[in-house]
């Protein structure tokens, strides 16, 4: 059994140039050291434990699958979590355990994107793999605490793979012009187009396989046998990033995003931005996100901020894109730029959080509703004093209840507007104080 042979010859170059031993594979030494169990796996001195890899595409995750069938003479079967159900399941696995019933031969079943398997078709893997019917080997780029059921990641062990090194990427691309499986030494390869290859390929060795493929049909098409830079730039009109609006990237970026905008950096949140928006993030997502900073990580200290973000979400979603990342900019600039405060956010979370103890106290009689008939017979009402009677509109009055009096849940910072305002407040409580 090979991994390539003759009728593999029109497959796209990231196939073909799969390797075909564990001293081929590049940029995954930390998951392929000795004594590791993919590599006892892949020198065949593993047992049928089962696998989950976790890593960003491209990082050699099939092929490491295809690798350990090879070697360790198993049956190799492949399901995709895209297009296979419970019943598919259940079918490979009655082949697998006949296979092992009748001849002995082990199966290693690859399922890729395994954290798209809902709840009930991973189940229908549990028995296979406790009995070792099956070596599974799941891939999956999302983090798989959270996308693989408890049962069937304790009977695994999780392996994770890295995005490889810029390093690694120019020994794929080396091998794939020399290699036979590839285009057998007939183009060189320019620095600058080198480098651009690179860059474009992001740590995925099947993006940057397939940009130089792409890169030599543009050289042929030009009757050259040298890879210019302006071959690649014509092969590559645009970079698709590596953005799953479901999965973990989606919640990285964002995270990042508003990690920015609250660290004041504003180059850092419009680059966010721009990652967003290029992979097709719905803008009026990133608009609610700024409405939300604007109130949690700013809040007095540039009560500004909000009206930007309640006008960016609202011609957002009027105007749509491409305009709208103009609008998003400049929320985003606003909002990095503004001097911040938690102090929003800290007094209604402590102010919540007494309420849910049952610190709540019962409202003065004085603040009660005294409109409805009969209220006043209950003395609701009398006692209030209305501050715009006063001189200066503050009146000395109590208005949280008995229990609470004293207590404090806002307590402004010295940032930007909100010293103002906390020299206001401070000026309020005097007055109270004074007017007692």
């Amino acid at each position: 059994m090979t991994l390539f042979d003759e009728g593999q010859a029109l497959a796209p170059l990231a196939v073909r140039m799969r390797p075909i031993s564990i001293d081929d594979v590049v940029g995954q030494e930390a998951a392929l050291s000795p004594g590791t169990p993919l590599h006892n796996l892949l020198t065949g001195n593993g047992s049928a434990i089962s696998v989950i890899l976790w890593g960003p595409p491209g990082t050699g995750k099939t092929t490491l699958a295809t690798l350990v069938s090879l070697v360790s003479g198993r049956a190799f079967a492949q399901l995709s979590a895209v297009t296979s159900g419970v019943k598919e399941v259940r079918e490979v696995i009655e082949t697998a355990r006949n296979r092992s019933s009748i001849n002995g031969q082990g199966t290693v079943l690859f399922i890729d994107e395994v954290h798209r398997f809902s709840k009930s078709q991973q189940d229908a893997l549990l028995p296979a793999v406790e009995n070792g019917w099956v070596t599974l080997i799941a891939a999956t780029t999302e983090n798989p605490s959270f996308s693989v059921i408890s049962p069937l990641l304790s009977r695994s062990l999780v392996v994770t793979l890295q995005p490889l090194t810029d390093q690694a990427i120019a020994t794929l691309l080396h091998r794939a012009l020399q290699d036979e499986r590839g285009f057998n030494a007939e183009y060189e390869i320019t620095e600058d187009a080198l480098a651009d290859l690179i860059h474009l390929s992001m740590g995925d060795a099947r993006r940057g396989l397939t940009a130089l493929e792409a890169a030599v049909i543009a050289a042929q098409a030009d009757e050259s046998n040298e890879i210019l830079l302006s071959h690649v730039e014509q092969a590559i009109q645009h970079v698709a990033l590596r953005y799953d609006k479901d999965g973990d990237q989606h919640y990285d970026v964002i995270s990042a995003f508003i990690k920015s905008v609250r660290g004041s950096d504003p180059d850092a949140a419009l680059h966010y931005l721009a990652r967003m928006l290029e992979a097709g993030e719905d803008p009026r997502f990133v608009a609610r996100r700024l409405m939300i900073l604007a109130s949690e990580d700013i809040g007095m200290a540039d009560p500004q901020v909000l009206q930007t973000a309640v006008a960016a979400a609202t011609s957002v979603a009027i105007v749509g894109m491409p305009e709208a990342q103009i609008i998003l900019a400049h929320a985003t600039v606003h909002a990095a730029l503004a001097p911040k405060s938690n102090a929003i956010v800290t007094a209604i979370m402590e102010a919540r959080s007494d309420v849910q103890r049952g610190r709540v106290g019962t409202v003065p009689i004085w603040l009660r509703d005294a409109h409805y008939p009969g209220a006043k017979d209950h003395g609701h009402g009398q006692g209030y004093i209305y501050p715009h009677d006063l001189p200066d509109g503050v009146a000395p009055q109590s208005y949280l209840p008995e229990q609470l009096q004293g207590v404090k849940y806002y307590r402004p910072t010295q940032h930007g507007a909100e010293a103002a305002w906390a020299r206001v407040a401070e000026r309020v409580e005097q007055l109270r104080k004074s007017d007692r």
